[in-house]
């Protein structure tokens, strides 16, 4: 099954034009078009048909997305069509304000078990943001079970903070935390999908090296702990592994970074790999495909500043 976790760039350019709208607005597809004739960042208005003819055309079961307003959800929900469903909620009030990491599901596909949410701060069960951190921040958990209705899997999905180190490091500390916690008391595989912000090297990488296990988790919330225990003597130095080394290295894709901003072709100045897909250390499961894809489009429009990431995985 192929799984996608793509940061969408929040609307920053809000316009009010409909998808029935945007979809009427599509050129005749026998004509030539331009090429590279737009430049910067587009509104999402023309960015989301190319979102989801991006991620569809994959064949994707599961899709994990980041920096998505509740006007982006339902337009994806929209899209997407009636076979998918979605969970998720806002960050700044566990309902419809700011920013959701919804994760969509193909329901012919999978069926969802159970889903809730944890915000990364020092009070993960209420709406809330780490001292110093840049915006409220949370993770999407959601259980699914396969199609053959034997097989099951759990899923987090989350954008880490821009602006604090500290934030990024004890959300994955929390992450790490219930992901292990899952493991234990399901017996099946977890995956951690999601924006970082924090890159697997040179500055900043705190992070990656905590969900990774090549540092050491720092201390969490001991309600949340108390919450999800875990006896001590099991899946001891639990971590998650970055999909992209673990995928045989002739079906990896070229292009390696995720973040490219808006900036014009050529410029890769901005460039650089924060977006990930990760399965636990505990394995069930191994990955046989991993791609990151282009955002742009033959006219010069950027879906979003960010790529989307492609892994196929089995169970």
């Amino acid at each position: 099954m192929r799984f996608v976790t793509y940061n969408l760039r929040y609307d920053s350019q809000p316009d009010g034009i409909s998808v029935a709208q945007s979809i009427a607005q599509i050129p005749d597809q026998l004509q030539e078009q331009p090429y590279l004739e737009l430049r910067g960042e587009q509104p999402w208005s023309k960015r989301r048909l190319l979102v989801v003819q991006q991620v569809l055309s994959e064949g994707i079961v599961l899709a994990g997305f980041q920096e998505a307003l509740v006007r982006q959800v339902k337009d994806l929900a929209e899209l997407f069509g009636d076979d998918w469903a979605w969970v998720g909620v806002g960050r700044n009030d566990g309902k419809q304000a700011s920013e959701f990491s919804p994760i969509f599901y193909k329901k012919s596909e999978l069926s969802l078990m159970s889903y809730d949410t944890f915000w990364l701060s020092k009070t993960p069960f209420e709406p809330s943001r780490y001292p110093g951190a840049g915006s409220y921040r949370l993770c999407t958990v959601a259980q699914f079970l396969m199609a053959d209705r034997k097989r099951e899997f759990t899923v987090f999905n989350t954008h880490l903070d821009d602006q604090s180190e500290e934030q990024r490091q004890v959300g994955v500390s929390l992450i790490l935390h219930r992901a292990r916690y899952e493991a234990i008391k399901t017996g099946w595989p977890v995956f951690l999908l999601g924006d970082l912000n924090s890159p697997a090297e040179g500055e900043d990488t705190g992070a990656y090296r905590i969900v990774t296990g090549a540092e050491d988790p720092l201390p969490i919330n001991e309600t949340f702990t108390t919450e999800y225990s875990i006896p001590s003597d099991q899946m001891k130095g639990f971590k998650m592994l970055d999909l992209r080394g673990e995928t045989p290295p002739e079906k990896v894709s070229s292009n390696f970074a995720t973040f490219t901003g808006f900036t014009k072709p050529g410029d890769a100045a901005e460039w650089k790999r924060i977006d990930f897909i990760f399965g636990g250390d505990t394995r069930g499961w191994s990955a046989e495909g991993y791609k990151v894809v282009s955002a742009l489009a033959d006219d010069g429009t950027l879906a979003s500043d960010h790529r989307p990431v492609f892994a196929d995985i089995l169970i």
